[in-house]
């Protein structure tokens, strides 16, 4: 049955699809060495692993050999040192942690690690509403006053100058640990350790805060020569913040993560216990947990308190040796979490129905900066992230602290840089931070509209205008017949997923929609049955209820999960992408005689000398006064063969021009210079996808005649857009096919006889 436009046009989101071009030699010959389906040498060759040794390596993480990291982080004998001669002296010593979950967990670590060694030791975490992110200069003077003499900062620190010097002029030790991208000036702490100031090729460059409080605990331990009874404790607690914090899962964190993994279900840590327990998640005897299953049901219950709650409670789980205690804690996790939620989705609501009612074209704008009062800063971060996902820009999304100021957060797409924006416009901030994907922010609620507008221009420096919507990158195409037990199994071996080793997507094409539905208490989810070659598979698509129904025959993008429902477990596809499923072709000229090829004189010269049926094509091309001419005048299209061809323009390609002298037949053609205006990049994108929706079928030459470009930039566009075009030649990228379809149109008269002569003798 058809598919009326209307519906599709409120039946699919509007994604950009990406499947990053690969070496078929290469994935052929890894493919052999490894034994393995060609759609899984795909996704190694698409992660960098190129080799058998190196596929192996990360597949085994074990075998990583790691340089000792008092090789690698300068400071690190030295902060060793200061906090083993403040242990010896009794010194006071506070960490300065952070209200995440990276902060959070790193202040656990650390506060039972130098318990253990015998530290006396506490910890303050700034407020989240009242002051923000960071030790701050109120923390320094509330340690001097309590005669504390060494303080060290975890996952914060590295842009904290004035309260360090601060610290520093009292007479404090500090040390920071930290993260996050590095600043111009460093702070005059005493000791710096930061996975940024490493070579990008380390292993340890990618830890997050935890594991960079993991990495001074145990050196510290190991000097004291008491290690041994934390190494399990602290590094579960550094897989817990690790991919709660959405760190790399790469290099040491993937070694870590993978090992940490495996003793959480039987954890001696009795708060960790409590949260899988309330959480429902506490999985069987020796079996490893998955990555989801922190990222997804831990994650959120601990960054929940840090969010809208008291951060203490966070700590005195993952520190308290009292399973009643845990108990209690883990359920107050468990009832925050369930506010959390209900907040994300209320502020969510009012955003999206703001930005309709004012109209927001992310093509327009370039960045979402919105700010809103009464809004809950704890968790517009979360919105941030879902308004990324939905209209595919940069999210800088704040509140009001008072009448003056505003203070917010920002969640990027991957070709925006948010540190970079962030200090691009400092000038106008009062406070800021964060990373290439991430961030936050403070600054005078009368510089809004400017910053907004220092945003969009920065934007428009580093972002192309088809970045503007959300991106889909895709590992592999595979039918559903590949999708068996075994081949869910190889593809389980890249566990653990996270940042930079993101789960597979997976692409299918042609596939229909037998039934869908509506699920969940909003009806905010699909559930659908999909069938591709004759092979059923069952499908779920979180937060899509607003696409439903959607069209019956789709491309679509997914995850390969394992669903266990009533004690049995089937394969199941959580769908991250839908595309129409188009057919493409390019019709064939006929065989032609060939002309003679000739400059065009001027058409008040040369149209009173013709006779019998003249052709005039082009675009622009002009209308004949009856007057001028007594020949036969046809435009665009002959209705019979024409001894003359007029190009006042040329065709957009080589195939279109074949197919003008196949059917006129001319014998001379005269050659224009005139060249068509296409229109903008993004206009042309535009206007292509909206055109796709009243389609299934789709004529590559007709289309690309519509808008005066060659089939392969209109390939390239739609490849862009995520279309497979199977059997079409590898394409540029759209900018270059323009700058080739340029060069097309500047081809004269001596240019194109060369060319039909070659068409002539093929």
């Amino acid at each position: 049955m058809p598919i009326s436009p209307r519906r599709i046009m409120g039946a699919l989101p509007q994604q950009r699809w990406l499947l990053p071009p690969i070496d078929p030699e290469s994935c052929d010959a890894l493919r052999q060495a490894l034994g393995c389906p060609a759609s899984l040498a795909e996704i190694y060759l698409r992660r960098g692993l190129t080799t058998p040794t190196a596929v192996r390596a990360f597949l085994e993480p074990e075998t990583l050999e790691l340089p000792p990291p008092n090789t690698v982080f300068p400071d690190l004998d030295l902060a060793v040192e200061l906090l083993q001669r403040a242990i010896a002296r009794g010194d006071k010593m506070t960490i300065c942690g952070d209200y995440d979950a990276d902060g959070m967990t790193s202040t656990a670590l650390l506060l039972r690690a130098l318990r253990h060694l015998g530290a006396d030791i506490d910890y303050e975490i700034p407020s989240r509403m009242q002051e923000g992110y960071g030790i701050n200069e109120r923390i320094v003077q509330d340690c001097y006053e309590r005669g504390v003499k060494l303080i060290l900062t975890v996952d914060n620190g590295i842009a904290a100058h004035q309260p360090i010097l601060k610290a520093r002029e009292l007479g404090l030790t500090v040390i920071v640990t930290d993260h996050h991208d590095v600043p111009e000036q460093l702070p005059p702490a005493h000791a710096i350790l930061n996975p940024k100031l490493v070579p990008p090729a380390s292993p340890y460059h990618t830890l997050a805060g935890v594991g960079m409080a993991y990495t001074l605990a145990l050196s510290l331990a190991q000097r004291l020569g008491n290690w041994r009874e934390l190494v399990r404790p602290l590094r579960e607690l550094c897989t817990l913040g690790t991919i709660a914090d959405l760190a790399p899962l790469t290099g040491v964190n993937r070694r870590w993560v993978k090992q940490g993994l495996q003793t959480i279900p039987t954890s001696s840590l009795v708060g960790v216990q409590a949260l899988m327990r309330v959480a429902g998640c506490l999985p069987a005897q020796d079996a490893a947990l998955k990555p989801t299953v922190v990222g997804f049901r831990l994650g959120p219950r601990i960054n929940a308190i840090g969010r809208i709650g008291d951060p203490q409670v966070v700590i005195d789980l993952l520190t308290t040796e009292d399973p009643q205690r845990a108990l209690e804690l883990a359920t107050l996790c468990e009832a925050t979490n369930h506010r959390r939620q209900e907040l994300c989705a209320e502020i969510e609501r009012q955003a999206i129905a703001h930005l309709e009612e004012t109209g927001f074209d992310p093509q327009q704008e370039w960045v979402l900066v919105i700010v809103q009062p009464d809004w809950h800063h704890g968790v517009i971060g979360i919105v941030a992230s879902r308004l990324v996902e939905r209209y595919g820009v940069p999210v800088f999304i704040g509140t009001y602290e008072d009448e003056t100021t505003i203070r917010g957060s920002i969640r990027s797409i991957p070709e925006f840089h948010v540190f970079e924006a962030l200090e691009a416009t400092k000038d106008l901030l009062l406070k800021y931070g964060g990373h290439r994907a991430a961030g936050g922010f403070s600054l005078r609620a009368e510089h809004l509209a400017t910053w907004r507008d220092r945003l969009r221009a920065f934007a428009q420096t580093c972002l192309k205008p088809e970045d503007l919507r959300p991106l889909v990158t895709l590992d592999a195409e595979v039918s559903f017949e590949q999708l068996t037990w075994d081949f869910y199994a190889q593809v389980e071996q890249l566990q653990p997923f996270g940042s930079e080793n993101p789960q597979p997507i997976f692409c299918s094409r042609g596939v229909k929609i037998l039934e869908q539905a509506p699920m969940g208490q909003q009806r905010e989810h699909l559930q659908l049955t999909l069938e591709q070659n004759g092979r059923q598979m069952t499908a779920k698509a979180w937060r899509w209820g607003q696409f439903f129904p959607l069209p019956t025959t789709v491309d679509i993008a997914y995850h390969l999960t394992a669903h266990t429902w009533n004690g049995e477990t089937q394969l199941e596809l959580e769908l991250k992408g839908v595309k129409l499923s188009l057919a493409w072709y390019v019709p064939n000229p006929p065989s032609h005689p060939l002309p003679h090829w000739q400059p065009l004189p001027p058409l008040t010269t040369l149209l009173p000398q013709l006779r019998d049926n003249v052709l005039l094509y082009g675009y622009g091309r002009p209308e004949v006064p009856p007057n001028l001419t007594t020949a036969a005048i046809h435009y665009d299209r002959p209705r019979d063969r024409c001894r003359t061809l007029i190009l006042w323009s040329l065709p957009p390609s080589a195939t279109h021009l074949r197919w003008l002298l196949a059917i006129a037949q001319p014998e001379m053609v005269y050659v224009g210079c005139q060249r068509p205006a296409i229109a903008p990049l993004t206009t042309l994108i535009l206007s292509i996808q909206n055109d796709l929706k009243e389609q299934t079928t789709v004529n590559l030459l007709a289309l690309s005649q519509t808008y005066w470009i060659a089939p392969c930039t209109l390939v390239a566009i739609l490849r862009h857009l995520g279309y497979g075009c199977e059997g079409f030649a590898p394409t540029l990228s759209i900018t270059a096919e323009l700058t080739r379809l340029q060069r097309w149109y500047q081809l004269q008269a001596k240019d194109l006889a060369r060319l039909a002569q070659r068409w002539g003798t093929s």
